[in-house]
């Protein structure tokens, strides 16, 4: 029986294999070695990330655009309430002069010199105002309708890539699933149970020790993509989680975070700084003792773990 089953499992394995890549290898050479897997795995989950993290970058972009449609929107009050002013201003002139008669040029001459220039200065300021508010409309309506016009196009193209993006994650997340089946029929599942941290949280004064303080109590909570909490993070989701709690907003995004931040030098790194890898499509949390605490990967927790988990490129701090 055991033999048995070992030749089952190696079966099984084979399938798996020959589903990710494509290949018609033999059962005798598909099965891969736990570090091979895990290899495998880390490469998926890195694409996965980098691609989530691309997915988040679309999402802030297109809420900068749509703000940007709104207040567009917003600009055509003014011109449209100076047009409507105007209008209102000649309709009162005319009205006042059909009623006592003053319709013409001569009814105004004969009233007298004084009279006349009076009547045609008011009129030429009038009809100058009248006219620069017609001509603001104008530039403002046209203006409107081509920032109008790119903007839709604009939005058109991110929710395009926002879909290509989903897709993308969704093949990865497929490829996922099968190296994940492929490791548990040849190992046994490697699933890493989540656990909250119950050791001791140290006392960092200020908004920093708010946002460490947040990270210490999310150990434990699984990774889940485009997350910001309570029930699951991705990497910039609980570092802007973190932040948020500390009365600082961090746009959901590793390579924004690192815009948004303030470089400084590993030396100088504080708890609550952020630590940034692999070309900023990764970012955690110093926590102190060269220590960071990350939303890591898929079937992982967030936790606690070495600055060094791979080599940073960034340190940023929230000012």
């Amino acid at each position: 029986m055991p033999h048995a089953r070992t030749r089952l499992r190696a079966l099984v394995v084979a399938a798996l294999a020959i589903a990710i890549t494509g290949t018609t290898a033999t059962a005798a050479h598909a099965e891969p070695s736990t570090s091979e897997l895990t290899k495998k795995i880390d490469k998926a989950s890195d694409q996965l990330e980098d691609v989530v993290e691309s997915y988040n970058k679309m999402n802030i972009s297109l809420k900068q655009t749509k703000a940007e449609e709104k207040k567009l929107a917003a600009s055509l009050g003014p011109a449209k309430a100076a047009l409507e002013a105007a209008g209102t201003q000649m309709d009162a002139i005319a009205a006042s002069a059909y009623k006592t008669g003053n319709i013409g040029t001569m009814n105004v001459v004969l009233e007298g010199a004084d009279n006349l220039m009076d009547r045609m200065s008011i009129l030429e300021q009038i009809s100058r105002s009248r006219g620069r508010d017609i001509a603001e409309y104008r530039a403002t309506t046209e203006n409107f309708a081509e920032r109008q016009a790119a903007l839709k196009a604009t939005q058109k193209k991110q929710e395009a890539e926002a879909k290509a993006l989903n897709a993308r994650k969704k093949k990865i997340e497929g490829d996922l699933k099968k190296l994940y089946a492929m490791r548990t029929a040849a190992f046994g599942s490697p699933t890493e149970k989540a656990s909250k941290y119950t050791g001791n949280i140290p006392s960092i004064a200020g908004s920093a020790g708010k946002a460490v303080t947040f990270a210490y109590n999310a150990i434990g909570v699984m990774y889940d993509y485009g997350a910001d909490g309570p029930n699951g993070y991705d990497c910039s989701g609980l570092t802007s989680a973190a932040w948020r709690t500390a009365g600082k907003s961090l746009p959901h995004n590793a390579a924004a975070q690192y815009n948004a931040t303030a470089r400084i030098s590993r030396s100088e790194l504080k708890p609550g700084d952020l630590v940034f890898y692999r070309a900023n499509k990764h970012v955690g949390i110093y926590v102190g003792g060269g220590q960071i605490i990350d939303a890591s990967r898929a079937g992982q927790p967030v936790k606690k773990r070495t600055i060094d988990i791979m080599t940073p490129n960034g340190y940023g701090r929230v000012t």
